[in-house]
């Protein structure tokens, strides 16, 4: 007999809050009570040792491998959760996440999660997770490693729920799933590079999505592989995959990322990998690489991507350590100190001086701590990305806990009726209200705040309402807004606002406004730019100029946001954050009155539609009007490519087109009708 550790991590949704205080017990499958726990102000409680069969079991088909225990989760405010089947592996330090969802009218007074046996101890066939009915593949323009997958929790054509997972966070659920943790390193980093791999040719093929289904994957290992809610997680596969997660497989001459099949290598057989293949393999001296050319063949090469999608900025390229200084050392100390709000342990660096010094190195090591990242107070690249992904999540909760009041959403629900093809305040309402409720709910995806009521905002709209047992048909009518409401008002943000700063004053600012919130701006900027050189010094005049507007949008680019030069509330946000964080003295505040700016500009004139659609081949002003569109559209979205407007429909417009169906939503078929053009023009016309 043997024993391993573990400790509970309870959370919202996404990493996005910590949740102090709850009450987490421990039992034996027979009910016999272990531990009593309670997490602290970053939502861990302390490592416990449970027995565990001896790890020799783990290395051969059939052995028992791992030993079960159950849980339960209790906090004021949140509904409690039973999670049966948490697995321990002998020598292995493991993770359990556990994700709280808030308490509202008709819950349930318990949610009850079974994680099932591992892959390994099931009979199951594979098929070495190769597609029965291959559908007509679509390449994204390149491959990138996106922030989050959503994962259908079921076969293809099932009825099942849809859950969205942060990228790295679905790759750690699956090794654990389908492997152990106390195989060799080299067979750990094979199954994970292919894991990788063939979640990303999911995702850059769009095989499910142009089915036409919401997903990305599914975890049936008949089509895809194998992913369990609840899913205990070792801490050994967690490092891994923090440093490879940006790795996959393609064959020489190949820009996709390889479909690698694979499957256990006993129970099923395939032409891919062999799981239990690469622990022999591993044991006779092979590295991951010549166990993956033993399977895949000699052609294959291990490519690297640092385009990830909702992390920024990028990583600079080298490790920060104790006596470096800085841009990059106070950004991450700017970081650092908002994250700190929202997780209390980590410490203070004040001042975020761009020199990494003692208190640096103190909140460094406690974050890697609270992350379950290697404690060594040096951000390399993985703690570089985990610190820029948990600086997003927190700083996106203030915005909406902040816009909730900015909106004017009140108290009383909406009882008009929107549904696909709506538009205007009411869309824009609801697109906030779902953003809010899903940083607490990981089966409702974000959606875009643009007014359109579209097909990303029905398939939101869908999901909010099969959470909470409404009629899931995509409308919003008189129900499902007083159940958004009811949700809304029973979320609790946690800490994270700006202090004393004033809030948005209401109207934003652009080119051509002038008087105290301009000046104030003008002030707070002009002080962050001493810590960013990227950043622009102006004159502090009270005078919204193009000088006040390229500074703006000098730190919307290096805070990650649209740089439109204009501030809005999130920009505002933004930069009441980082200033704050910075430690920006105090500065004489605007007066409690809305800033005297000139009216807004009219309308833009839109295009009419040519009256015939737009396809490969079409030429003329038309096309290259679309052109120029499509290239104003490109800053908001970049996965949109850039266009030479020449008038001419060729295959780079049309991968443009499809890019820009896809981000707003509509039918991705690469031919411009009415509706994509109006979309088109409307979205561009706005910014």
């Amino acid at each position: 007999m043997g024993r391993g550790t573990v400790r509970f991590q309870v959370h919202t949704a996404r990493d996005a809050l910590p949740v102090a205080d709850a009450q987490i017990d421990v039992y034996t499958p027979d009910s016999r009570h272990l531990y009593h726990l309670q997490t602290d102000g970053s939502g861990n409680t302390d490592a416990v040792f449970l027995d565990a069969p001896d790890k020799d079991t783990t290395m051969y088909p059939g052995g028992e491998a791992y030993s079960k225990y159950n849980i339960t989760v209790k906090r004021n405010g949140y509904i409690a959760q039973k999670i049966n089947g948490v697995e321990i592996l002998d020598t292995i330090d493991s993770t359990q996440p556990i994700e709280l969802h808030p308490e509202y009218t008709g819950a349930p007074l318990e949610e009850t999660i079974d994680i099932p046996d591992n892959a390994l101890k099931q009979d199951y066939y594979d098929n070495g997770r190769s597609p029965h009915d291959a559908p007509r593949q679509r390449v994204l323009h390149q491959v990138f490693i996106p922030q989050y997958i959503t994962v259908h929790l079921g076969a293809p054509a099932s009825n099942a729920q849809n859950v969205y997972v942060p990228f790295k966070e679905y790759i750690k659920n699956v090794a654990a799933s389908e492997i152990y943790a106390t195989w060799p390193v080299a067979s750990l980093e094979a199954n994970i590079l292919a894991q990788i791999s063939l979640a990303l040719n999911r995702v850059y093929t769009e095989w499910y999505r142009v089915q036409g289904r919401n997903f990305d994957i599914t975890n049936s290992t008949q089509f895809d592989q194998y992913y369990k809610p609840g899913q205990t997680i070792p801490n050994n596969i967690s490092v891994i995959v923090e440093r490879i997660f940006n790795r996959f497989i393609r064959r020489t001459g190949h820009r996709e990322p390889l479909f690698a099949s694979y499957c256990n290598g006993t129970t099923a057989t395939c032409s891919g990998m062999s799981q239990w293949g690469t622990v022999s393999l591993a044991n006779n001296g092979y590295s991951y690489l010549q166990i993956l050319r033993r399977y895949y063949g000699n052609e294959i090469i291990i490519d690297q991507t640092n385009n990830i999608q909702g992390v920024t900025p990028s990583w600079p390229g080298y490790t920060l350590t104790p006596g470096a200084t800085g841009s990059n050392v106070t950004r991450m100390q700017t970081y650092l100190n908002r994250i700190s709000t929202n997780y209390p342990l980590i410490p203070k660096i004040n001042p975020p001086n761009g020199v990494y010094g003692a208190s640096t190195t103190a909140a460094v090591r406690v974050f890697q701590q609270v992350f379950n990242l290697p404690v060594t107070g040096n951000i390399n690249q993985e703690t570089w990305n985990k610190i820029s992904f948990i600086y997003l999540a927190v700083t996106k909760l203030a915005e909406l806990g902040s816009e909730g009041q900015r909106i004017g959403i009140g108290t009383t629900p909406p009882t008009e009726i929107i549904r696909r093809g709506s538009r205007g305040a009411r869309v824009i309402q609801l697109q906030f209200l779902l953003n809010a409720i899903g940083m607490f709910y990981n089966t409702i995806p974000p959606v875009l705040e643009d007014a359109f009521f579209e097909a990303n905002t029905e398939n939101a709209v869908r999901a909010f309402q099969r959470q909470f047992g409404l009629n899931p048909d995509g409308i919003v009518g008189p129900a499902t807004w007083r159940k958004l409401y009811e949700v809304y008002h029973g979320l609790d943000f946690g800490p994270g606002g700006t202090g004393d700063l004033p809030a948005y004053p209401g109207v934003p600012l652009r080119v051509g406004s002038y008087g105290p919130f301009v000046e104030f701006i003008q002030t707070c900027l002009n002080f962050l730019s001493t810590k960013y050189p990227g950043i622009p010094r102006v004159a502090v005049d009270g005078l919204y100029g193009t000088a006040t507007a390229m500074q703006v949008m000098a730190f919307q680019k290096e805070f990650g946001l649209l740089p439109d030069g204009v501030i809005g509330p999130a920009t505002w946000d933004a930069i009441m954050s980082a200033y704050s964080a910075a430690g920006g003295p105090v500065v004489p505040q605007p007066p409690p009155i809305e800033p005297p700016i000139l009216p807004p500009p009219p309308p833009p004139i839109i295009p009419a539609y040519p009256r015939t659609p737009l396809r490969p081949g079409s030429s003329g002003n038309n096309v290259r009007v679309l052109q120029e569109a499509l290239n104003r559209l490109s800053i908001k979205f970049p996965a949109i490519p850039k266009l030479t407007p020449d008038g001419a429909f060729g295959p780079i417009t049309r991968s443009a087109v499809v890019a820009a169906q896809r981000a707003l939503g509509l039918v991705t078929d690469g031919i411009v009708g009415p509706i994509t053009w109006n979309a088109v023009m409307n979205a561009a016309a706005q910014g």
